[in-house]
């Protein structure tokens, strides 16, 4: 549980942390958010998350908030203060509080929100997980076009992972209008076809650049492994021999039901396996 949250330069009990009821982020979805990973009280790929940040603000014009060390002092302090070992740190900006328009306020009268948050996960929990493999529903593809900004417009995302919980699903596999997977409501998708030939969709505005997707090109590079960046159709996920997700919060997950059909075995597939055991390898951990 979150005990500490900071605001706008102050660092508050989680139950008297709030922004202003005009914030553009509250109203019109304005914002840009990351999530990094703990592990062992350490961020993982920090610089990468960064990165995706500042690229994100710059696409809807939102100046960012502080410098980056700034930024990153703030993460480890609201790490320390949650006493987070393993978990997830959320970082979120938006434009900032205005009266309520449609088109941006005037330059120089507002200053951007920050609000940062950092949760524990339970470990053996998310592992237990991964022994067994997920199961993934699919789901049409509702959202806007630009998916490559990661805003707070999460509502298409929201509603496709209701459903799948609904349908005793953990996640939901988005499908565009011709009928290939772009990518899952919180993560990138990844399949390896009856060949072996791992694929997963290439970037572009259809889908987010993953930053645990972007470290795991690191692991496929060193490992010697070969990748195919193209589209893949339901029916394909359906007869893979293995599929997977990717994400911050689960890293390489297993898929082993989409649909209600079991893919490959039923069970978590050897190079998922492989690749998930790999993973910490390749990324970047820092204090």
């Amino acid at each position: 549980m979150t005990r500490v949250v900071y605001v706008n330069g102050r660092y508050l009990p989680y139950a008297e942390a709030g922004v202003h009821v005009e914030d553009r982020g509250f109203q019109f979805a304005d914002a840009i958010y990351e999530v990094c990973e703990v592990n062992g009280g350490r961020l993982v790929d920090e610089t990468r998350h960064m990165d995706r940040l500042e690229r994100s603000l710059g696409e809807l014009r939102i100046p960012l908030p502080m410098s980056r060390r700034a930024l990153g002092l703030i993460l480890r302090k609201v790490i320390r203060r949650n006493r987070v070992e393993t978990g997830l740190v959320y970082l979120q900006v938006t434009r900032g509080a205005a009266p309520r328009d449609f088109p941006f306020p005037a330059a120089g009268t507002t200053n951007p929100t920050l609000v940062c948050l950092a949760r524990r996960v339970d470990g053996a929990k998310r592992e237990a997980r991964a022994e067994g493999g997920i199961a993934v529903k699919t789901m049409p593809d509702i959202r806007w076009g630009r998916c490559d900004i990661k805003t707070v417009m999460l509502l298409p995302a929201v509603l496709a992972k209701e459903a799948a919980a609904a349908d005793g699903a953990q996640e939901a596999w988005l499908v565009d209008s011709d009928g290939f997977i772009t990518e899952g409501a919180s993560s990138n998708a990844w399949i390896v076809d009856k060949a072996g030939t791992l694929i997963t969709r290439p970037t572009g505005n259809a889908i987010l650049p993953g930053v645990t997707r972007r470290s795991l090109l690191d692991v496929l590079s060193r490992e010697n492994i070969p990748l195919v960046e193209r589209p893949f159709s339901v029916d394909e996920a359906i007869s893979a021999r293995e599929a997977f997700i990717t994400s911050a919060s689960g890293t390489v997950m297993p898929v082993v039901r989409i649909n209600g059909v079991s893919i490959g075995n039923g069970y978590p597939g050897d190079l998922t396996r492989r690749l998930r055991s790999k993973f910490h390898q390749a990324v970047e951990f820092s204090r």
